[in-house]
Order: structure tokens, then C-alpha cells, then sequence
């Protein structure tokens, strides 16, 4: 094979020089070939050669040229006009292609990957209420047996699957391209959401308490400054409305 097409240099002269007098051997030139080249020599088929130590080898070749299709038809059939077509867009030079994934490392020298991501996320709600909530939201959650994932787990549209790890943590678990990115995407802002919410609910929890124990407070006092003035047979409790209430002092 004449890496250079003129054969005028490198291993391929290198290589014809030692091989061109053997009939059993072949000579490839790819492509056109110029004027006063050696490859131009060999294709008008001389009896003998100069080579390049300047001594003359008889050469025993005939001249065969081949001639190659290279159109590439990707598709089935051809499509109709205004029919969609799907794949992927190679652009080679000044040419454009549209291929199958899969056969894409047959007509180009690109190759195609999977990329498997994980995220772990704090948590420390209850994992049932992240499935509950993905429930309500997305039409496919499905729970996995215990078997197959080490620990509760559950997968949402078939592409991510979420774990629990630890009391403090969960994991996604997806393989990438842009839907299931998107997916991904989505969970984590909803688990985000749900962590915000918990701790909100316990301020919430504690400052209704502390109200009310302020609340006690003040009505004990109010009862033993009122009976310290009227006396304690004095002093009664009329009607009490959620946090409010009103005493009766007396014949009043």
C-alpha cells in the first residue's frame, strides 16, 4: 500500500524497492498520481525501474485499476418529502451524514460511550414520603425487591433509581443521556424541597408549644393576682374560647 500516493519517499519506497521484482507481491496506489512520479512509472508498466540507490531492478507487474462506490446508504428506504427522520448528524469536511447510533463507529472513526452517574443526597425524612410524593407527581414509580437492590429502593420512569443508604442519606443511580438527565434533575429538586420542609415543621411544632406554655403562665398569674385581692371564693373561671378566657370576680 503506497502511503503516499506518488511512491516517491518513506516505507512504502522503501518496502517496493525491496519487493518489486517478486511477481507474487502487489503494489496498492490509492487515489490520482502526478507527472514524473514513481507510481506514475509503474502504472504505464516499464520492464525495469530506477531505484532510488540509482541501480536498475527489473520490475514483473501488470496494471489493474479498481474503481470503489463510496456512497454510504444508511437508510432502508429513502424517505418521502416532509417524512421525519431520526439519527445522529456527522458532519465530515464539507459533507453531512445522518447514521444509526449504532452504526456510527462502522462509517466514522467516532465511537460511542455510556456514562453511569450517582449523586448521594442528605436526607432524613422517611423514605416512603419521597416515593409517595414522586407518586402523586409522575406517573411510573415502581418500588424493587429488596434482593435485587441491596436496601428499599424504587425506579422512576425506568431510568433512575433512588436507594436508601442511611438514615442521613439517599443515592440516585442513572445512566446519562438528556432525558434521563432531566429526570435526575427533578427528583433532586424535589428532595431538596421535602429536606427544607421537616426541619420547618418542627420550628413550627415547638413555637406552638412554647405559646401555649406562655399562655398557661399568664393566666396563673392573673388567677393569683385576682384572688389576692377578692379572696379565693371570689375568683372563678366564666367560659374559655381557644386561647382566651374570662374570669368572674364576685357578685360582678
Amino acid at each position: 500500500m503506497a502511503s503516499l500516493s506518488g511512491l516517491q519517499s518513506g516505507l512504502s519506497r522503501q518496502l517496493f524497492e525491496i519487493w518489486c521484482s517478486d511477481k507474487k507481491k502487489a503494489c496498492v496506489i490509492p487515489g490520482n498520481v502526478v507527472e514524473g512520479t514513481l507510481a506514475k512509472t509503474i502504472i504505464n508498466e516499464p520492464k525495469e525501474v530506477t531505484l532510488m540507490n540509482g541501480i536498475t531492478a527489473s520490475l514483473n507487474m501488470q496494471s489493474v485499476e479498481m474503481y470503489f462506490n463510496s456512497e454510504k446508504r444508511l437508510a432502508e428506504k429513502t424517505p418521502e418529502v416532509g417524512e421525519t427522520v431520526g439519527g445522529l448528524l456527522v458532519k465530515k469536511t464539507f459533507t453531512y451524514q445522518i447514521m444509526a447510533p449504532d452504526d456510527l463507529h462502522v462509517f466514522s472513526q467516532l465511537s460511542t460511550e455510556n456514562i453511569s452517574q450517582r449523586i448521594t443526597i442528605a436526607y432524613t425524612g422517611a423514605f416512603g414520603v419521597l416515593e409517595h410524593r414522586l407518586k402523586q407527581i409522575l406517573e411510573s414509580v415502581e418500588s424493587l425487591p429488596d434482593e435485587e437492590s441491596e436496601g428499599p429502593s424504587f425506579r422512576v420512569h425506568e431510568r433512575l433509581t433512588m436507594k436508601y443508604e442511611s438514615e442521613k442519606h439517599i443515592s440516585l443511580h442513572w445512566r446519562s443521556d438528556p432525558i434521563s438527565d432531566m429526570v435526575s434533575d427533578f427528583v433532586v429538586a424535589l428532595v431538596l424541597n421535602i429536606s427544607r420542609e421537616i426541619p420547618k415543621v418542627v420550628v413550627e411544632s415547638e413555637e406552638a408549644t412554647k405559646t401555649e406554655e406562655n399562655s398557661k403562665k399568664a393566666e396563673k398569674v392573673v388567677h393569683a393576682l385576682l384572688v389576692s385581692l377578692l379572696g379565693d371564693g371570689e375568683v372563678w373561671r366564666e367560659w374559655e374560647t381557644g386561647d382566651k378566657c374570662r374570669w368572674k370576680c364576685g357578685a360582678s
